[in-house]
């Protein structure tokens, strides 16, 4: 067997991802996308960079602690920057990277989809549940 670079390696390994697949750690990046909070995050960043508390504000429901444990996650995998500015108070401010950018248009579609659909989506839970309490037979 041939001897391969780490570049072949990685493109190799790339054609192998499969979110269907248990093990696979797409997944996981997967998982985390489509969590709402990080949705909301991304497109609330999407027109420039926000400070945390202009953060907390915007996003109604969410705590200091899952928006924390949202934007530190989001640093992590590469999809936002985090700059920390001195003075008093210290000023941090959150922005989309290049890949974070690239991941908008997709959260910002989901987001659209959800609002436009919502009537359709309640009248179809109150047929399901309608259908559901029915007695049997009837």
């Amino acid at each position: 067997m041939a001897t391969q670079s780490a570049a072949q390696r990685r493109a190799a390994a790339k054609t192998v991802y499969n979110a269907f697949v248990a093990a696979c750690p797409t997944r996981q990046l997967f998982a985390t996308i489509s969590d709402k909070w990080v949705g909301l995050v991304l497109v609330a960043l999407a027109d420039g960079p926000r400070r945390y508390g202009e953060l907390n504000a915007l996003i109604a429901g969410v705590s200091s602690k899952m928006l924390t444990q949202t934007v530190r996650t989001l640093e992590r995998d590469g999809l936002v920057t985090r700059s920390v500015t001195a003075g008093v108070p210290v000023r941090v401010d959150y922005a989309l990277t290049p890949m974070g950018r690239s991941l908008f248009p997709v959260m910002l579609a989901v987001k659209d989809w959800a609002e436009g659909h919502l009537d359709e989506v309640l009248a179809a839970r109150a047929r399901y549940d309608g259908a559901a309490a029915a007695p049997a037979g009837s």
